[in-house]
Protein backbone atom coordinates (compact mmCIF):
# COMPACT_ATOMS: atom_id res chain seq x y z
CA UNK A 1 0.00 0.00 0.00
CA UNK A 2 1.37 3.40 -1.02
CA UNK A 3 1.66 6.17 1.58
CA UNK A 4 1.29 9.54 -0.13
CA UNK A 5 2.61 12.91 1.03
CA UNK A 6 1.86 16.20 -0.73
CA UNK A 7 3.32 19.63 0.00
CA UNK A 8 1.51 22.91 -0.68
CA UNK A 9 2.17 26.56 0.12
CA UNK A 10 2.85 29.96 -1.34
CA UNK A 11 5.83 30.67 -3.58
CA UNK A 12 9.13 30.67 -1.74
CA UNK A 13 7.82 28.64 1.19
CA UNK A 14 10.45 25.94 0.79
CA UNK A 15 8.17 23.28 -0.72
CA UNK A 16 10.69 21.84 -3.15
CA UNK A 17 13.53 21.81 -0.63
CA UNK A 18 11.36 20.11 2.00
CA UNK A 19 10.04 17.63 -0.55
CA UNK A 20 13.59 16.75 -1.59
CA UNK A 21 14.76 16.31 2.00
CA UNK A 22 11.80 14.05 2.83
CA UNK A 23 12.69 11.92 -0.21
CA UNK A 24 16.32 11.89 0.94
CA UNK A 25 15.26 10.69 4.40
CA UNK A 26 13.00 7.94 3.03
CA UNK A 27 15.79 6.83 0.71
CA UNK A 28 18.33 6.73 3.55
CA UNK A 29 15.99 4.61 5.64
CA UNK A 30 15.55 2.15 2.78
CA UNK A 31 11.84 2.97 2.51
CA UNK A 32 11.92 2.65 -1.24
CA UNK A 33 10.90 2.80 -3.99
CA UNK A 34 9.70 6.41 -3.81
CA UNK A 35 7.72 8.13 -6.55
CA UNK A 36 8.57 11.83 -6.67
CA UNK A 37 5.92 13.93 -8.44
CA UNK A 38 6.57 17.47 -9.60
CA UNK A 39 3.08 18.89 -10.09
CA UNK A 40 4.41 22.39 -10.75
CA UNK A 41 4.30 23.72 -14.30
CA UNK A 42 7.65 25.38 -13.57
CA UNK A 43 9.39 22.08 -12.95
CA UNK A 44 12.47 22.19 -10.72
CA UNK A 45 12.19 19.22 -8.36
CA UNK A 46 14.48 17.24 -10.67
CA UNK A 47 17.23 19.83 -10.14
CA UNK A 48 16.95 19.53 -6.35
CA UNK A 49 17.17 15.75 -6.68
CA UNK A 50 20.07 15.91 -9.15
CA UNK A 51 18.09 14.16 -11.90
CA UNK A 52 18.00 14.94 -15.61
CA UNK A 53 14.52 15.65 -16.93
CA UNK A 54 13.89 14.96 -20.62
CA UNK A 55 10.12 14.74 -20.99
CA UNK A 56 7.22 16.13 -19.00
CA UNK A 57 3.49 15.49 -19.21
CA UNK A 58 3.10 18.92 -20.80
CA UNK A 59 5.80 18.43 -23.43
CA UNK A 60 4.39 15.03 -24.41
CA UNK A 61 0.89 16.48 -24.80
CA UNK A 62 2.31 19.32 -26.89
CA UNK A 63 3.99 16.70 -29.07
CA UNK A 64 0.68 14.86 -29.50
CA UNK A 65 -1.07 18.07 -30.52
CA UNK A 66 1.50 18.85 -33.20
CA UNK A 67 1.34 17.75 -36.81
CA UNK A 68 4.74 16.05 -36.54
CA UNK A 69 3.70 13.14 -34.33
CA UNK A 70 4.32 9.73 -35.85
CA UNK A 71 2.35 6.88 -34.29
CA UNK A 72 3.85 3.40 -34.83
CA UNK A 73 1.93 1.07 -37.11
CA UNK A 74 -0.61 -1.08 -35.28
CA UNK A 75 -0.89 1.26 -32.30
CA UNK A 76 -3.65 3.78 -31.70
CA UNK A 77 -3.05 7.27 -30.32
CA UNK A 78 -4.23 6.42 -26.79
CA UNK A 79 -1.93 3.41 -26.48
CA UNK A 80 1.01 5.39 -27.84
CA UNK A 81 0.33 8.17 -25.34
CA UNK A 82 0.64 5.65 -22.50
CA UNK A 83 3.96 4.46 -23.93
CA UNK A 84 5.26 8.03 -24.09
CA UNK A 85 4.07 8.81 -20.56
CA UNK A 86 5.95 5.80 -19.24
CA UNK A 87 9.03 7.03 -21.07
CA UNK A 88 8.74 10.31 -19.16
CA UNK A 89 9.49 8.54 -15.84
CA UNK A 90 13.01 9.43 -14.70
CA UNK A 91 14.41 6.36 -12.98
CA UNK A 92 17.16 6.37 -10.36
CA UNK A 93 18.24 4.27 -7.40
CA UNK A 94 15.35 4.19 -4.96
CA UNK A 95 13.59 7.20 -6.46
CA UNK A 96 11.65 7.71 -9.70
CA UNK A 97 10.34 11.08 -10.88
CA UNK A 98 7.43 12.23 -13.03
CA UNK A 99 6.90 15.90 -13.86
CA UNK A 100 3.90 17.85 -15.14
CA UNK A 101 5.83 20.60 -16.91
CA UNK A 102 4.17 23.39 -18.84
CA UNK A 103 0.60 23.49 -20.12
CA UNK A 104 -0.60 23.38 -23.70
CA UNK A 105 -0.82 27.13 -23.97
CA UNK A 106 -0.07 30.26 -22.00
CA UNK A 107 -1.19 29.74 -18.43
CA UNK A 108 -3.16 26.58 -19.22
CA UNK A 109 -2.46 23.60 -16.96
CA UNK A 110 -5.89 21.99 -16.71
CA UNK A 111 -5.46 19.15 -19.20
CA UNK A 112 -1.83 18.27 -18.30
CA UNK A 113 -2.92 18.33 -14.66
CA UNK A 114 -5.74 15.87 -15.41
CA UNK A 115 -3.43 13.55 -17.34
CA UNK A 116 -0.84 13.71 -14.56
CA UNK A 117 -3.45 12.83 -11.93
CA UNK A 118 -4.71 9.82 -13.90
CA UNK A 119 -1.17 8.66 -14.60
CA UNK A 120 -0.20 8.94 -10.91
CA UNK A 121 -3.25 6.88 -9.93
CA UNK A 122 -1.99 4.09 -12.21
CA UNK A 123 1.64 4.37 -11.12
CA UNK A 124 1.67 4.83 -7.40
CA UNK A 125 0.70 1.30 -6.39
CA UNK A 126 4.19 0.29 -7.55
CA UNK A 127 5.81 2.45 -4.87
CA UNK A 128 6.01 2.41 -1.07
CA UNK A 129 5.81 6.20 -0.89
CA UNK A 130 4.74 9.02 -3.15
CA UNK A 131 5.94 12.55 -2.42
CA UNK A 132 4.33 15.36 -4.43
CA UNK A 133 5.66 18.89 -4.83
CA UNK A 134 2.78 21.19 -5.81
CA UNK A 135 2.83 24.53 -7.58
CA UNK A 136 2.69 27.74 -5.54
CA UNK A 137 -0.60 29.06 -4.27
CA UNK A 138 -4.03 27.47 -4.11
CA UNK A 139 -5.23 26.99 -7.69
CA UNK A 140 -3.95 23.42 -7.88
CA UNK A 141 -6.34 22.53 -5.05
CA UNK A 142 -9.37 23.46 -7.14
CA UNK A 143 -8.00 21.27 -9.94
CA UNK A 144 -7.81 18.48 -7.35
CA UNK A 145 -4.22 17.46 -8.03
CA UNK A 146 -3.72 17.29 -4.28
CA UNK A 147 -6.32 14.65 -3.57
CA UNK A 148 -6.29 11.04 -2.41
CA UNK A 149 -3.26 11.74 -0.21
CA UNK A 150 -2.52 10.54 3.28
CA UNK A 151 -0.66 13.64 4.45
CA UNK A 152 -0.94 17.19 3.15
CA UNK A 153 1.88 19.34 4.49
CA UNK A 154 1.10 23.05 4.20
CA UNK A 155 4.40 24.91 4.22
CA UNK A 156 4.92 28.49 5.29
CA UNK A 157 8.12 30.46 5.33
CA UNK A 158 9.02 32.42 8.44
CA UNK A 159 6.60 35.30 7.81
CA UNK A 160 3.16 36.48 8.90
CA UNK A 161 2.00 36.57 5.26
CA UNK A 162 3.15 33.01 4.75
CA UNK A 163 1.30 31.80 7.84
CA UNK A 164 -1.88 33.55 6.73
CA UNK A 165 -1.60 31.98 3.28
CA UNK A 166 -1.15 28.58 4.90
CA UNK A 167 -4.32 29.14 6.92
CA UNK A 168 -6.27 30.02 3.77
CA UNK A 169 -5.04 26.86 2.09
CA UNK A 170 -6.38 24.82 5.00
CA UNK A 171 -9.77 26.55 4.68
CA UNK A 172 -9.87 25.81 0.94
CA UNK A 173 -9.05 22.14 1.52
CA UNK A 174 -12.03 21.95 3.86
CA UNK A 175 -14.34 23.86 1.50
CA UNK A 176 -13.46 21.63 -1.46
CA UNK A 177 -13.87 18.52 0.70
CA UNK A 178 -10.67 17.08 -0.74
CA UNK A 179 -9.86 13.46 0.01
CA UNK A 180 -6.96 14.20 2.36
CA UNK A 181 -6.57 12.05 5.46
CA UNK A 182 -4.54 14.55 7.49
CA UNK A 183 -3.48 18.20 7.11
CA UNK A 184 -0.39 19.45 8.95
CA UNK A 185 1.71 22.61 8.94
CA UNK A 186 5.44 23.18 8.74
CA UNK A 187 7.38 26.43 9.05
CA UNK A 188 10.60 26.81 7.05
CA UNK A 189 13.69 29.04 7.20
CA UNK A 190 13.22 29.47 10.94
CA UNK A 191 15.91 31.46 12.81
CA UNK A 192 17.31 30.39 16.17
CA UNK A 193 14.83 32.53 18.10
CA UNK A 194 11.18 32.70 17.00
CA UNK A 195 9.69 36.20 17.13
CA UNK A 196 6.69 36.68 19.42
CA UNK A 197 4.66 38.03 16.49
CA UNK A 198 5.07 34.72 14.64
CA UNK A 199 4.01 32.81 17.75
CA UNK A 200 1.00 35.12 18.18
CA UNK A 201 -0.08 34.65 14.54
CA UNK A 202 0.14 30.88 14.81
CA UNK A 203 -1.97 30.94 17.96
CA UNK A 204 -4.56 33.32 16.47
CA UNK A 205 -5.01 31.06 13.44
CA UNK A 206 -5.01 27.88 15.51
CA UNK A 207 -1.96 26.50 13.73
CA UNK A 208 0.29 24.05 15.55
CA UNK A 209 3.18 23.16 13.21
CA UNK A 210 4.50 19.61 13.37
CA UNK A 211 7.86 20.77 12.08
CA UNK A 212 10.14 23.82 12.19
CA UNK A 213 12.85 23.66 9.55
CA UNK A 214 15.71 26.05 10.34
CA UNK A 215 17.65 28.39 8.12
CA UNK A 216 20.49 26.34 6.70
CA UNK A 217 23.50 27.69 4.82
CA UNK A 218 24.09 24.19 3.46
CA UNK A 219 20.91 24.50 1.36
CA UNK A 220 22.24 27.64 -0.31
CA UNK A 221 25.68 26.10 -0.82
CA UNK A 222 24.21 23.01 -2.49
CA UNK A 223 22.12 25.25 -4.75
CA UNK A 224 25.15 27.32 -5.81
CA UNK A 225 27.15 24.16 -6.45
CA UNK A 226 24.15 22.56 -8.26
CA UNK A 227 24.35 19.49 -6.07
CA UNK A 228 21.57 17.05 -5.29
CA UNK A 229 19.89 17.49 -1.91
CA UNK A 230 19.90 13.70 -1.72
CA UNK A 231 23.61 14.14 -0.87
CA UNK A 232 22.95 16.56 2.00
CA UNK A 233 25.06 15.54 5.03
CA UNK A 234 23.39 14.35 8.22
CA UNK A 235 24.98 17.32 10.01
CA UNK A 236 22.74 19.75 8.08
CA UNK A 237 20.28 21.50 10.45
CA UNK A 238 17.52 21.28 7.83
CA UNK A 239 18.19 17.57 7.22
CA UNK A 240 18.06 16.90 10.97
CA UNK A 241 14.73 18.75 11.24
CA UNK A 242 13.29 16.78 8.33
CA UNK A 243 14.49 13.56 9.96
CA UNK A 244 12.34 14.43 13.00
CA UNK A 245 9.47 15.45 10.71
CA UNK A 246 9.69 12.11 8.91
CA UNK A 247 9.52 10.28 12.25
CA UNK A 248 6.22 12.07 12.90
CA UNK A 249 4.88 11.25 9.43
CA UNK A 250 5.84 7.57 9.69
CA UNK A 251 4.16 7.32 13.09
CA UNK A 252 0.87 7.83 11.23
CA UNK A 253 1.34 4.70 9.17
CA UNK A 254 -1.27 2.01 9.84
Amino acid sequence: MTYSIAIAGKGGSGKTTTCSLIIRELNQRGLTPVLAVDADGNANLHESLGLKLHDTIGSILAEFNSDKISIPSGMNKGAFLQVRLNQAIVESTGVDLISMGRGEGTGCYCYPNSVLKDFIDKLKSNYRFMVMDNEAGMEHLSRRTTENVDELLIASDYSVKGIRTASRIRVLVDELKLDVKRVSFIITRVPVAIDSQITKELKNLNIEPIGFIPLDSEIQRFDLEQRSLLEMPDSSPAARAVKTLTDILLAQLP
